[in-house]
């Protein structure tokens, strides 16, 4: 697989990511109480698909970042690392998720907020999940910025989420209400927030699937 394919499928994988996270939001808002269990587990196998996607497009950047040469092997490293340390904690959260839904298919419980593991995947979905966040993108910014190997606006915009990100992580002092914006699972944290790191992601796909056929053909002799 060579260059231009590498980063033709990141991008494919990176749009797919972000459409797919934008299907999947709004689905926790549209009922006012304990959603059914189609509803949940819905977004659920949504969140599931947004993360294969995910972590596809991020082994992408790791190999995008490294070809820049051995001094960014430990940022291209720590975008990964982060990024896949990420999406286990999603995976894990919505498992927990999955778990209310399945025992108690009919309906009843709110997933994000009952059952005796909803608090702990509280801190997943989460200060846990922002603080990932933070790290992963800050590295990736990092990385794109020195060598240039994408688009300057996709580092500073990566810098920028990454700031975002890392204001939530004090959230878990502000309570488990999550109709309040800023609190432990309050809106902006479990979902405005969250869906950053996926929609750009969407956007460095776009740019990528943009920049690569004109790479392809400068390449050509």
């Amino acid at each position: 697989m060579n260059e231009n394919h590498v980063r033709r499928l990141m991008g494919i994988c990176g749009i797919a990511a972000g459409a797919l996270a934008a299907v999947a939001v709004p689905l926790y808002f549209v009922h006012s109480g304990p959603p059914p269990a189609g509803n949940v587990l819905a977004r659920i196998l949504l969140n599931l698909l947004t993360c294969a996607a995910l972590l596809a497009f991020l082994a992408g950047l790791r190999h995008v970042i490294r070809g820049a040469g051995p001094a960014f092997d430990w940022p291209a490293t720590l975008v990964f690392g982060a990024g896949l340390a990420y999406v286990t904690v999603t995976l894990v959260a919505a498992s927990g998720e999955a778990g209310i839904v399945l025992e108690h298919p009919g309906g009843g419980l709110d997933p994000t907020v009952d059952g005796p593991l909803a608090h702990a995947n509280m801190l997943l979905h989460g200060s846990a999940a922002r603080l990932l966040t933070a790290v992963l993108l800050a590295a990736a910014g990092y990385a794109i910025l020195r060598p240039g190997v994408l688009p300057r606006w996709t580092g500073y915009s990566a810098h920028g989420v990454a700031a975002v990100n890392l204001a939530f992580v004090p959230s878990l002092f502000f309570g488990t209400d999550a109709a309040d914006f800023y609190s432990a699972v309050g809106w902006g944290n479990t979902a405005l927030t969250a869906a950053l790191l996926v929609y750009w992601a969407f956007a460095v796909g776009i740019a990528l699937l943009r920049s690569t056929p004109r790479a392809a053909r400068a390449a050509t002799p």
